[in-house]
C-alpha cells in the first residue's frame, strides 16, 4: 500500500528547505515573499513576476536585452569572450542551443548515465556499512565527471566542479544589487579565466571555450543545489517508499524538482514595451522572473500521487526558447540517486548551508541509512 506523507513531515521538510534561502539570501527571499501575492509588481525600475502565466509570457512573448548588465548573458559576455548561448542573439543562439539539445538528448543521456551510475555505487556504499556519507562532495564529482564527459575533457572532475561553482560564486557577487566590496569584478574574471584554462579545447576558438565554461557552469551549479536538497526533502518528508517504487519515482523526481526550483529566479531585462499581468513594462526594465512562485514551490508541497501539470511543473526549466536543455538530464540524474538511496532510506544526520554559492543549496549534507524503513513510513 503506498502511504502518504504526514502534514508535520511536510512542514519538517519546509522548513528545512527554506533555510537555504534565509541563511544565505534573507533580505532578497523576505522582498520576493512579501510580493509574492501579487501576480506581477513593480518596485521602482524592477518589476517581479511570481505568476505562472505571466513568468511563460516574459520568456515566450516579450523581446529580452541578452547582453544587459545584471543577467545571465551579461555576465557571460563581460566575463568572458561572448558568444555563449547565454548572451547569443537570434540564429546563432537557435543554432547553439540546437548543438547542446542533441548532446543532451535521450541517447546523449544514456551515453552519460554510467559515469554517475559508477559514482553513485563507489559514494554511497558506506551506508551499507552503516556509515555516513556527506551528499554534496558526490553531487560534486558527479556533476564534474558528467561535464567532463560531454565536453570531452580528460581534466579532474572534482576540480572542474570546484571551479565552475567558484566562477559563478565570484559572479553572483560581482553582479549583486546594491555596493560590491571592491575587487570582486577582478575575483570573478579571474575565477572565470581559471574554469576556461581548465576546459579549453586542444583546438577551437576562444567562444568555443567560454561556452564550454558556461556549461560547465549551469552544469555543475544546479546539480550540486538540487541534489542533495532533492534527498532532504525525500528524507525529511518520508518519502523513500515513493522513491523505491518505479511507477512513482519519475513523479516524484518533477515533483522535487519543482519544489526545489534549482534556479530560483531569472534575471532579465526587457528589451521592448510590454505588458504582463495588467503591469506595463518599459524597454530597460529589470525582470526578476520568480520560477520557484510560478511552479507553486512555495505552496504545493510534491506530491508523487497527485502532481502538478507538466505545463507548471516545467516553468523551473524555463519555458519556450529559453527553456533549459539540460532538464532531461536533471531528471535522469536525480532518478537515478532517488533509485541507488532508496534501499537505505536515510535521514538527515547534519545539514549547513553553503552562503557563498550561487544558487541556494548545501555546504554539506550528512545522511545515514536507517535500519527499517516501514518506521519511517508512519
Amino acid at each position: 500500500m503506498t502511504t502518504v506523507p504526514t502534514g508535520s513531515a511536510l512542514r519538517a521538510a519546509r522548513r528545512r528547505d527554506r533555510r537555504v534561502y534565509t541563511h544565505s539570501h534573507p533580505v532578497l527571499f523576505a522582498l520576493l515573499a512579501a510580493t509574492r501575492r501579487r501576480a506581477v509588481t513593480r518596485v521602482g525600475g524592477t518589476v517581479l513576476v511570481h505568476g505562472g502565466e505571466p513568468y511563460r509570457q516574459a520568456l515566450t512573448r516579450i523581446p529580452l536585452d541578452r547582453t544587459a548588465a545584471g543577467t545571465t548573458g551579461g555576465a557571460a559576455r563581460e566575463l568572458s569572450t561572448g558568444g555563449t548561448l547565454f548572451d547569443q542573439e537570434g540564429t546563432g543562439h537557435r543554432a547553439t542551443r540546437r548543438a547542446v539539445a542533441d548532446d543532451l538528448g535521450a541517447a546523449g543521456v544514456e551515453r552519460l548515465r554510467p559515469l554517475w551510475l559508477d559514482v553513485l555505487d563507489r559514494r554511497l556504499a558506506p551506508l551499507g556499512a552503516g556509515r555516513d556519507v556527506d551528499l554534496v562532495p558526490l553531487a560534486r564529482e558527479l556533476a564534474g565527471a558528467t561535464v567532463c564527459a560531454l565536453l570531452g575533457t580528460a581534466g579532474d572532475p572534482e576540480t572542474i566542479a570546484e571551479a565552475a561553482a567558484s566562477a559563478a560564486a565570484a559572479a553572483v557577487r560581482d553582479h549583486l544589487p546594491g555596493p560590491r566590496p571592491s575587487g570582486t569584478a577582478r575575483a570573478a574574471a579571474a575565477a572565470t579565466a581559471r574554469l576556461e584554462a581548465l576546459l579549453a579545447p586542444a583546438s577551437g576558438t576562444a567562444a568555443d571555450t567560454a561556452l564550454r565554461a558556461m556549461l560547465a557552469v549551469a552544469a555543475v551549479n544546479t546539480t550540486v543545489a538540487a541534489l542533495p536538497r532533492a534527498v532532504a526533502w525525500c528524507a525529511d518528508a518520508r518519502l523513500w517508499h515513493h522513491a523505491a517504487d518505479d511507477r512513482l519515482r519519475p513523479a516524484l523526481v518533477g515533483e522535487l524538482l519543482r519544489v526545489i526550483a534549482p534556479s530560483p529566479l531569472l534575471p532579465r531585462v526587457a528589451a521592448a514595451a510590454a505588458e504582463l499581468g495588467g503591469c506595463p513594462v518599459q524597454a530597460g526594465d529589470r525582470l526578476i522572473l520568480v520560477a520557484r512562485h510560478a511552479a507553486r514551490a512555495h505552496g504545493e508541497p510534491p506530491d508523487a500521487l497527485h502532481p502538478a501539470p507538466p505545463t507548471v511543473a516545467q516553468l523551473v526549466f524555463g519555458a519556450g526558447p529559453h527553456a533549459c536543455p539540460g532538464a532531461r538530464l536533471a531528471r535522469a540524474q536525480l532518478d537515478d540517486t532517488l533509485a541507488a538511496l532508496a534501499p537505505h532510506c536515510p535521514t538527515v544526520l547534519r545539514a549547513r548551508v553553503d552562503r557563498g554559492a550561487a544558487l541556494p543549496g548545501w555546504r554539506s549534507l550528512t545522511v545515514r541509512a536507517t535500519s527499517n524503513c516501514r518506521s519511517l513510513e508512519n
